[in-house]
């Protein structure tokens, strides 16, 4: 067997990990491969269940289990990589697929593991904070993140900046593999309203709500936040001057990209974006932060300003509204770098990686 036939793949509600999660798990069940999603943390509503429901080869269940970064310490994770791993053969799968590294400490090594990171509150903090010491009560995260990384037979990036971050982290001397995110929109519009939209989780600092809302008191059209201000653990954001559209569903958000001006991402922090990939795939111009992994992924197909600049964003994004020649330019820049991240490209290169493993392992075996 070069390839698994049926995967365990850990999922949360919270962030872009459950959009990733289930189109790599689509990709995979369009190709013979099963997938047994696993949720942790607060639960998805009906209409994203329902959404999974209807894939055919793919399962969904939840864990009464925290995510780690909402955890208050290690021990409310209990013991959840050797749970999953029981769940993951009691299921007949043939590999474990654990969207944190904290999710494969424990683990007895009964089937091979596959960790990707999207995010993790180490390499937040040392984008936030630099070079300031990371706070002794997340430090045990750091120990668990690093144990997990080292446990796992494969670690994934979805993006080159964002494994050059975990290597700086966490010192990892082992290589990376890259499978960039994928998204499925494909709504270009023709007329635009002068409006900048953003989209995000507004109560993380890293999305950095408060340089936006400043440049929106600098500009003559409403800067709109889609997104939630409100966070599970404990953390807000008001804005003064942008708009707070609340959190919108999915046909909304997308809607309301299409007839957008401007998408912008102010982030400070970013793994990979994929709010930015959906806005581009409606055909928006993107006004984005300059941050490693913007330049990574946009970097001939949008504009940049610095992060901490708001009176860049306000002056970038003033240009974009008033000049239609160069909004179009830019949006068609946009829209044909996504069409370059499709879903089919990402469950063909996890099907790689995961081939190249059991390839690897049935070599050892022979000789």
């Amino acid at each position: 067997m070069t390839r698994p036939d049926r995967v365990l793949m850990t999922v949360d509600a919270v962030g872009g990990v459950w959009r990733y999660a289930v189109d790599a798990a689509r990709g995979l069940a369009q190709r013979g491969v099963e997938c047994l999603l696993v949720g942790l943390g607060p639960r998805p509503d009906a209409t994203a269940c329902a959404e999974v429901s209807a894939i055919a080869g793919v399962r969904l269940t939840w864990l009464d289990a925290p995510l780690d970064w909402l955890a208050p310490e290690e021990r409310a994770l209990g013991r959840i990589g050797p749970e999953l791993e029981d769940l993951a053969l009691g299921h007949g799968c043939s590999l474990l697929h654990l969207n944190a590294p904290s999710l494969a400490v424990g683990l007895r090594g009964g089937l091979p593991v596959v960790v990707a990171s999207h995010s993790c509150i180490v390499t937040w903090w040392q984008a936030m904070m630099h070079d300031a010491p990371l706070p002794a009560a997340w430090r045990w995260q750091r120990a668990r993140n690093a144990m997990g990384l080292a446990a796992a037979d494969v670690v994934l990036s979805p993006s080159h900046s964002h494994a050059a971050a975990l290597r700086a982290a966490y010192r990892l001397p082992r290589p990376i593999e890259v499978v960039y995110n994928a998204s499925l929109v494909r709504l270009a519009a023709d007329e635009r309203l002068p409006m900048a939209l953003a989209a995000g989780r507004w109560w993380d600092a890293g999305k950095n709500g408060e340089v936006l809302d400043a440049a929106a008191a600098l500009v003559p059209f409403p800067v709109v936040l889609a997104g939630a201000l409100e966070g599970p653990d404990g953390s807000s954001f008001e804005p003064r001057h942008a708009i707070a559209a609340g959190l919108l569903e999915p046909p909304r958000l997308l809607a309301a990209m299409g007839r957008a001006a401007i998408f912008v991402a102010p982030s400070r922090y970013e793994p990979f974006g994929l709010a930015v990939l959906e806005a581009a795939g409606t055909g928006a111009a993107l006004v984005l932060a300059d941050i490693p992994t913007f330049r990574e992924l946009w970097h001939d197909a949008a504009l940049f300003c610095p992060a901490d600049d708001a009176a860049a964003f306000a002056a970038t994004m003033q240009r974009v509204v008033g000049d239609r020649a160069l909004r179009e330019e830019l949006g068609t820049a946009a829209f044909e770098r996504a069409r370059t991240f499709t879903a089919d490209r990402q469950a063909e290169r996890l099907l790689a990686v995961y081939g190249r493993f059991f390839e690897a392992a049935a070599n050892a075996e022979a000789s």
